[in-house]
């Protein structure tokens, strides 16, 4: 597998780069300023794109325009954004066009190696990964931001949805607007809107912005998907944080 890796942390950095080119993927030298990915991903043409929100010059979100440049430029190349805490307004901007190939983790997944090799394996696929927390995240955000009160509580997981509200569902996580969702289920565009709204209430999705609304919904389809890792034992977790610090 072709990658990039735009990361600040020289020791994360390096040991990144170490771990995955031992195992036989092809890197890139990895950078740590936004400013040079354009030219980089030019050049080397990867299969992912690895990248931390925060790069340099001024440590913010460069990390996220980088990634939206590079999706622009480069529509088949993935993505996989991580951030050392969760986010909810730069993976509401990653996730809000098509949303194949793309991953937001938080940091600490980073040294998890395995975990790591198979997410970069699924977004190189076209897949989607998102860690479950930051659908946590992206919910408090969405509540402490609206002025209602709770719902509730009715709202349940995907098994409440009815077929049709499903297929919905897994549309928008690929990422197509509502016409074209319409247009592959041969419905009208107001039945594919009503369909959403029913989507929104049975998964008890905090009313405010609807593109928050619907980013929400994809990320807990993601995350309900999603079949949990086996909990790492705390001598395999440190393990593996040695073998990525001593690699740098």
């Amino acid at each position: 597998m072709r990658l990039v890796i735009a990361e600040g942390s020289a020791i994360l950095r390096a040991g990144l780069a170490h771990v995955l080119s031992a195992q036989g993927h092809q890197l890139a030298p990895p950078v740590h300023d936004a400013r040079v990915l354009p030219a980089l991903v030019a050049t080397h043409t990867p299969d992912v794109l690895i990248t931390n929100v925060r790069l340099a010059p001024t440590w913010s979100d460069e990390g996220v325009g980088a990634a939206l440049d590079v999706r622009r430029r480069h529509p088949g190349i993935g993505v996989l954004l991580f951030s050392a805490t969760p986010e909810p307004e730069h993976v509401a901007r990653l996730f809000t066009g098509d949303g194949a190939g793309l991953a937001y983790l938080l940091q600490d997944r980073m040294t998890d190696y395995d975990g790591l090799v198979d997410t970069l394996t699924r977004i190189a696929a076209g897949g989607m990964v998102v860690d479950p927390r930051m659908v946590r995240a992206l919910a408090t955000a969405t509540v402490h931001g609206r002025r209602e009160g709770p719902r509730d509580g009715r709202g349940g997981g995907l098994g409440t949805l009815s077929e049709r509200e499903s297929e919905v569902l897994a549309l928008m996580a690929q990422g197509r607007t509502n016409s074209a969702i319409a247009e592959r289920l041969v419905v009208s565009q107001g039945t594919v809107e009503k369909r959403v709204a029913a989507v929104f209430d049975k998964l008890d999705i905090p009313g405010g912005p609807s593109d928050n609304r619907r980013v929400l919904a994809v990320l807990r389809y993601l995350s309900d998907r999603q079949a949990p890792a086996a909990p790492l034992g705390i001598r395999q977790q440190e393990s593996r944080r040695r073998h990525l610090s001593s690699a740098a």
